[in-house]
């Protein structure tokens, strides 16, 4: 993470602690007489808790701090505020838990979103190729491949690797358009068409990268929660890629 301006959070906190105490707060669980305005309000401290559960390496955020993702994850909350069904939250059992669940995958989706914009080049540390290359048969290889790949931003590095990803790689980065060629041929090879059409249109491999909604409706995914669903057919994809590929086939690219 990288540093940030301690008096900006400082004010951000006490105001967040102010707005808090002046807005109007749900009765007996019940949401549905809130403004858009007090519903965003209401679950700002949500943005941060969410916000401070993404690794904290700079690999991983690339240039943003934790003010940037505070920012981002409240633009997220503000138009999943405006999003929000009414009705639906009304027929809850439990409001709390419905809008809280529809509010967190939106912000931490445009928390990932601006992370994958701003953040640099994935890069496995050296001492865990060098690892890797002693055993070239380990199973471990093809899943950071792929994780690196595709899913690098949910990826938290341990304890021991802090230090590792933190030092600057100096090394050439991948011939994308290499590397976009040779992925597509290995999804061909191991997924279904629908799986894919979704990874392919999800990454930009081969085309502009698209919304999760934007690809429901170009694959006919007629369901309530199609950007759900589209995003399980994504990590259904990758797995599969991760159970099937070989070892030799991914070991040049590491």
């Amino acid at each position: 993470m990288r540093k940030y301006n301690i008096a900006n959070y400082v004010r951000y906190k006490k105001e967040i602690e102010a707005a808090l105490k002046r807005v109007n707060k749900p009765i007996n669980g019940d949401y549905t007489h809130l403004t858009n305005e007090e519903i965003i309000i209401n679950f700002l401290p949500l943005v941060e808790t969410l916000a401070r559960k993404q690794s904290t390496s700079d690999q991983a955020t690339g240039v943003l701090s934790i003010n940037d993702l505070l920012q981002e994850g409240a633009a997220g909350l503000t138009a999943a505020a405006s999003k929000l069904d009414r009705t639906l939250l009304a027929e809850s059992d439990d409001q709390e838990k419905t809008i809280k669940s529809f509010l967190s995958k939106r912000i931490k989706g445009a928390i990932r979103r601006a992370i994958d914009i701003n953040r640099g080049d994935i890069r496995i540390p050296e001492h865990k190729l060098n690892e890797i290359r002693r055993n070239p048969k380990d199973e471990k290889m093809v899943s950071m491949f792929f994780n690196s790949v595709f899913s690098s931003i949910d990826v938290k590095p341990t304890n021991e690797d802090n230090v590792a990803y933190q030092v600057v790689d100096k090394s050439e980065p991948y011939n994308i358009a290499l590397l976009n060629t040779y992925l597509l041929s290995l999804m061909k090879t191991h997924l279904t068409q629908v799986q894919y059409d979704v990874l392919r249109m999800s990454y930009g491999l081969d085309c502009d990268k698209h919304s999760a909604n934007d690809i429901a409706v170009k694959l006919g995914i007629n369901v309530n929660t199609a950007h759900v669903r589209v995003s399980q057919i994504k990590r259904e994809a990758i797995q599969t890629l991760i159970d099937n590929v070989d070892s030799s086939q991914v070991l040049d690219y590491l």
